[in-house]
């Protein structure tokens, strides 16, 4: 027996197919799928959420001094006139980062190796570029997701069937977290 599905594609797009919707799974919660790639796209989400479980705790606290730009009351950067230049003028600020062990950032950087950049669109201003924001999939693995499945040894995502598709007849299957 095979130990993956073919998925009827070559390599390099079976691997994009299967990264593209782990991202979608970890993002939106669910999603719709085939049989066939659900049991493919389990085996790579069950081993990130496993990983992000295993290391979710391990990085430690450390104060930093970090210099920030001023900002007036209009949220611009105040800007001085020094030896006839216009500076910006920086405060020195202290704050408190979390700092990966080593096992942890390994994690992470296999996390992404799999997962795709997202970016989130708000409704009402979808055509506008600057209000798009980035979402950080890896850290909400180990902030949100990885909370959630602690206690669990294993089967973090559900496949419950749907039906035969209309057009070919594969069955549709929802894969989510469970």
């Amino acid at each position: 027996m095979a130990k993956y599905r073919k998925l009827g594609r070559t390599s390099s797009q079976r691997k994009a197919l299967i990264r593209n919707q782990v991202t979608a799974l970890l993002h939106n919660g669910k999603i719709v799928t085939t049989e066939a790639k659900a049991k493919e796209i389990r085996k790579v989400a069950e081993g990130l959420i496993a990983l992000a479980v295993k290391e979710k705790d391990n990085y430690e606290e450390v104060t930093v001094k970090a210099k920030v730009a001023r900002k007036d009351k209009d949220g611009k950067r105040v800007k001085e006139v020094v030896d006839g230049k216009k500076v910006t003028v920086y405060d020195e600020v202290e704050k408190t980062i979390k700092k990966d062990m080593p096992s942890r950032l390994h994690a992470r950087r296999e996390m992404l190796k799999v997962l795709y950049p997202v970016t989130e669109v708000p409704e009402k201003a979808a055509g506008r570029k600057k209000n798009t924001k980035e979402v950080d999939l890896v850290e909400k693995l180990f902030s949100e997701i990885a909370p959630k499945y602690e206690d669990r040894k294993g089967g973090y995502t559900r496949i419950v069937k749907i039906g035969l598709r209309k057009g070919d007849a594969a069955m549709e299957v929802l894969l989510e977290l469970v």
